[in-house]
């Protein structure tokens, strides 16, 4: 066995499969979470604001997301996900697509009930296109469809297609925004490198010290009554919030979707979405195995990884939270750091979620951060994004000027067409044309999906690269069977 596949010889402490004492692993567990509050937190506010949603209904989206996210961790756990020891949890590749829907139920002023069945109607679609792509295996045959070409400017995407809402929700209070990215910078990138405090939770961290300053703002009257960053009266929501409340483990608690020309264009748009989310996974399930010193994932361990994941998206539009879920990077990171890789760490964790959202006043806390505070977490957050879909154009040979092209070209129409798209009068009239029309305007009001066609379609078809210069020998892997077999045997002795 390779010295990667040997489980407790090493850097690690607890491999993915030795037990540590229960009350350890729950706190363990616990930790794991930690490091994925900030970015959970802050998806149900983007949702929120985009659809109008009142503020309480905003609480029990928070406490759903975190309610999903322990579901479909355990799911990942199970036989039928890959068994790596990683944290599922909401997605930022949904976003952009989201906002499309949005646009459209707005447009006709449905309300935000019917926008956020809309929302989830697409996702429970793209939901069972990713069950079928992964577990039939699919992507052992497209895998060359998707170099590093097409998945660096489409994840670059998630991040600069949002650029729309960091400085305008920043300009409500300069004073609490700019403190609160200060801190995210400061925290991350400067105490981060001295403290392990700073290094795990530097977003959450960030988001304290924000609310703590408007807090402060708001007691000594330097934030007036009325600002977005005043806080009075929210102490009001968080007293009426029930201390015990089941309503985010009920489905459809909102509404059961029907199904119209929005909700078939909606879905078609959200491919794109589930595109760039199946793709940081399969990054993901490298990176997690890797620093857990265990085998490199096999084909088949990736397709069971992305069709579980396929399964949480559709618990996860049954439970409305208006998103999906994915595997979350900050997971591996806490790995790094803790140098705990326990499968049994992390389903505790994952039983915590479950429990911990049924207590109402969690998510009304949670609901009460300022929206000042959430714009300065977007532009250090979707900035990140951005930057980690570029990273992976280290793989690519940029010194093609092909592969110059293709990138430059599927950036500038993914922000392009979206930006002319929201603007241009539908030019389609009668029934059938309306819904071709409305499937055509979510895919180009969606820049992932422009970027991802256009450099797909581009990198295929375009002669003068060489595989390993379009990077698709990043991909090649000795993946073994028998690794992880050997391996399993081994961690079954501990």
């Amino acid at each position: 066995m390779s010295e990667a596949a040997k489980p407790t010889q090493g850097w690690v402490v607890y491999s993915i499969g030795s037990k540590p004492p229960w009350l350890l692993s729950i706190f363990l567990g616990i930790q794991q979470y930690l490091t994925m509050f900030g970015a959970t937190i802050i998806i149900p506010f983007v949702i929120a604001d985009a659809i109008g949603m009142p503020v309480e209904e905003k609480a029990l989206l928070i406490s759903t997301m975190f309610f999903v996210s322990g579901i479909t961790t355990l799911i990942q756990q199970s036989p039928l996900g890959n068994r790596l020891p990683i944290v599922q949890g909401g997605t930022f590749s949904f976003l952009p697509p989201m906002f499309a829907i949005a646009g459209m139920v707005a447009a006709q002023n449905l309300g935000w009930q019917v926008a956020i069945q809309q929302i989830c109607a697409a996702v429970m679609f793209g939901s069972l296109f990713e069950i079928v792509f992964g577990y039939i295996g699919l992507f052992g045959l497209l895998q060359k469809l998707f170099s590093p070409i097409v998945i660096a400017p489409t994840i670059a995407m998630i991040g600069l297609a949002l650029f729309g809402i960091g400085a305008p929700w920043m300009a409500e209070n300069w004073a609490a925004s700019g403190i609160t990215l200060l801190s995210l910078i400061l925290y991350s990138q400067v105490f981060g490198r001295k403290s392990k405090l700073f290094m795990l939770f530097p977003v959450l961290l960030a988001v304290l010290t924000g609310w703590l300053a408007a807090v402060i703002g708001t007691a000594t009257g330097w934030i007036p009554i009325g600002n977005p960053a005043n806080v009075t009266g929210q102490s009001e929501l968080i007293a009426n919030a029930p201390w015990i409340s089941v309503r985010p483990a009920l489905p459809f608690k909102w509404g059961f979707p029907e199904l119209t020309s929005i909700t078939l264009a909606g879905s078609i748009g959200m491919l794109a979405g589930f595109l760039a989310s199946m793709i940081e996974s399969i990054g993901d399930y490298h990176s997690c195995a890797r620093i857990a010193e265990a085998p490199v994932p096999t084909a088949r361990m990736i397709s069971k990884g992305l069709g579980a994941e396929g399964l949480g998206c559709l618990i996860a539009s049954i439970f409305q939270t208006g998103n999906g879920t994915t595997s979350y990077s900050e997971n591996i990171g806490s790995i790094g750091l803790t140098r705990v890789a326990s499968r049994r760490v992390i389903i505790m964790g994952a039983c915590v979620m479950l429990i911990l959202p049924i207590f109402g006043k969690f998510g009304a806390t949670l609901a009460t951060l300022p929206r000042p505070v959430v714009g300065a977490m977007f532009v250090g957050m979707f900035g990140l994004i951005a930057a980690v879909g570029l990273s992976n154009l280290q793989f690519v040979n940029m010194n093609n000027s092909r592969n110059l092209f293709i990138v430059g070209i599927g950036l500038f129409v993914g922000l392009s067409v979206p930006a002319w798209a929201s603007v241009a009068p539908m030019p389609f009239t009668g029934p059938v044309a309306k819904v071709l029309g409305d499937i055509l305007w979510a895919i180009m009001s969606s820049g992932m999906a422009v970027t991802a066609i256009v450099t797909m379609i581009l990198d295929n078809l375009l002669p003068g690269a060489t595989s390993q210069e379009r990077g698709l020998d990043h991909w090649k892997t000795e993946a073994s069977e028998d690794a992880w077999a050997k391996a399993e045997a081994e961690w079954a002795k501990l």
